[in-house]
C-alpha cells in the first residue's frame, strides 16, 4: 500500500549538496519534501525541484567551505528542516563538515564511516582482511613498469584524480595519494544501501568515462541496471555485508569494480549517494515511487533499508536507463533559445542558464535516455549527443524530435 504523501505546505525541508544537487533534489521531491538546493551551476531543472537555491561555487568547478558552511546555517532555519545530503564533489570536505558544531545534522555516514573506507591505507588494509579481491595498491611511486599504473587521490571524484604515473613527471606525490596497479575487465558500479549492519544491493550499472586533456579516465555517464552473473551478485553482496559490518556504513552508498567474466576487483566505496541512482528510478518508476533519496532518509535515520530492495534487483526490468555528461568541444555562451531548447527536452538534464559561460570540456548538460536494451540506450545516447551538439551549433528551438527507441 502506498503511503499518502503530506501536503507539500506540511512536508519537512531537507537540503541537498554537491557540485550538482540537481538529481538529489529531484528525488528528495519524488518523497514528498521540500528542497534546498546547495550547489555550483544552478541549472533550471534543480531550481526548478527546490525551494531555495544556494551558490557554493568556489571557482574552477569547485565547492568553497566557506559559502557552503554559511548556506548550511541559513537553510538550517527552513521551517521542519532535517538535515543535508552530500553528493559528489564534497569528499575533501565531509569529514570536516558532518560533525562540525554549528552546522545542521548531516544525514549519512558518520565521519569516522567514511573515514574508513576513504583512507586508503585503512581500505586496502580491510579488503585485504576480509580477503575481497582489488588491484595491488603501492604508496611508494613504482619503481619499475610505471605505465601499468595509475596515481589516485583519496579525496577525489568524477575520475579527474586520476593520472597514469609517467603524468606525474618529478611532481611530488600528495600525502592523499595512492598507486594502484591498472585491472582488468569492464568498469561497474553496484549500488547499495547500507542499515542494521547490513547492506541491500539495488543493482549494477556500467560505467561510462571519456578522455579530456590529460585525464584519460573522467566519468562521463553510466547504463543501467545491467545483469551479472549470480555468482557474482552473490559475492558481491557478501563483500558489502562485511564491509557494512565492519565499517558501520548506512544509506546510500556505492561501490566502484572491475569484472572479468565471473572474478571482480573492488576499486573503491563512495560514501555517499551516487548519480546512477536516477538509472533504477527512470528504468523502474514503480519499484521506487517515492525515489531512493527517501530510501536513505530511512536507513539514515531509523536504520531501516526498503521492503521491496531484493525483489527489485530480482526482478528483471522492463527498461534500461543510461546517462551521459556532454562536455562542450568549444567555448560559448548559453542563449536563451538553446537553454528553453533543452528544457523542454525530455532527454536533457542540468540545463544551463541562459547567459551561462561554458568553457571547453565543461559540462554543458547531461542526457538522460530510457530503451528496452542496453545497446539501444547506447544508439539513443549517440543519438541524443548529436542533437545537443548540433543545437549548440545552431541554438534551433525546433530542432528535437522524439527518437525511435524512447517509449
Amino acid at each position: 500500500m502506498t503511503t499518502p504523501r503530506q501536503p507539500l505546505a506540511q512536508a519537512p525541508f531537507v537540503a541537498v549538496a554537491g557540485l550538482s544537487a540537481r538529481l538529489l533534489a529531484q528525488s528528495a521531491a519524488l518523497a514528498g519534501l521540500r528542497v534546498a538546493a546547495l550547489d555550483i551551476f544552478g541549472d533550471r531543472d534543480t531550481r526548478a525541484a527546490a525551494e531555495v537555491w544556494c551558490d557554493i561555487g568556489g571557482g574552477a568547478l569547485t565547492i568553497d567551505r566557506e559559502r557552503l558552511s554559511h548556506a548550511l546555517g541559513r537553510v538550517a532555519r527552513l521551517p521542519r528542516f532535517l538535515g543535508w545530503i552530500g553528493g559528489s564533489g564534497l569528499e575533501p570536505l565531509i569529514t570536516q563538515l558532518c560533525d562540525a558544531p554549528g552546522l545542521p545534522r548531516f544525514i549519512g555516514n558518520t565521519a569516522e564511516g567514511s573515514a574508513a573506507v576513504r583512507e586508503p591505507r585503512r581500505f586496502f588494509a580491510l579488503l585485504d582482511e576480509l580477503r575481497i579481491p582489488h588491484p595491488a595498491v603501492s604508496f611508494a611511486r613504482p619503481a619499475t613498469a610505471q605505465e601499468g599504473w595509475l596515481f589516485k587521490l583519496a579525496d577525489g571524484c568524477g575520475g579527474t584524480h586520476i593520472k597514469p604515473v609517467a603524468a606525474l613527471g618529478a611532481q611530488s606525490v600528495p600525502a592523499q595519494g595512492y598507486f594502484q596497479r591498472i585491472g582488468r575487465g569492464r568498469s561497474l558500479s553496484a549500488l547499495f544501501i547500507g542499515a542494521q549492519g547490513r547492506a541491500q544491493l539495488i543493482g549494477f550499472a556500467e560505467q561510462l568515462t571519456c578522455a579530456l586533456g590529460e585525464l584519460a579516465f573522467v566519468h562521463a555517464g553510466s547504463i543501467g541496471p545491467i545483469d551479472v552473473p549470480p555468482q557474482v551478485a552473490a559475492r558481491m553482496q557478501s563483500a558489502l555485508d562485511a564491509l557494512c559490518a565492519r565499517t558501520g556504513l548506512i544509506g546510500l552508498n556505492s561501490c566502484d569494480f572491475l569484472l572479468d567474466g565471473d572474478a571482480f576487483e573492488l576499486l573503491e566505496i563512495n560514501a555517499r549517494p551516487s548519480s546512477t541512482m536516477t538509472l533504477y528510478e527512470t528504468a523502474s518508476p514503480d519499484a521506487w515511487p517515492h525515489g531512493l533519496l527517501q530510501c536513505h532518509l530511512d536507513a539514515c535515520r531509523f536504520d531501516r533499508l526498503p521492503s521491496n530492495g531484493s525483489a527489485a534487483l530480482a526482478r528483471q526490468p522492463r527498461w534500461r536507463t543510461g546517462q551521459r555528461v556532454l562536455f562542450a568541444p568549444a567555448p560559448f555562451t548559453v542563449s536563451a533559445e538553446f537553454s528553453d531548447a533543452c528544457l523542454r527536452d525530455p532527454q536533457c538534464r542540468d540545463v544551463p542558464m541562459p547567459g551561462t559561460r561554458v568553457e571547453p570540456r565543461q559540462p554543458v548538460c547531461t542526457l538522460l535516455v530510457r530503451a528496452a536494451s542496453v545497446d539501444a540506450v547506447r544508439r539513443t545516447l549517440d543519438a541524443q549527443r548529436a542533437l545537443v551538439l548540433q543545437r549548440i551549433e545552431t541554438c534551433d528551438e525546433s530542432d528535437h524530435v522524439r527518437l525511435p527507441f524512447l517509449a
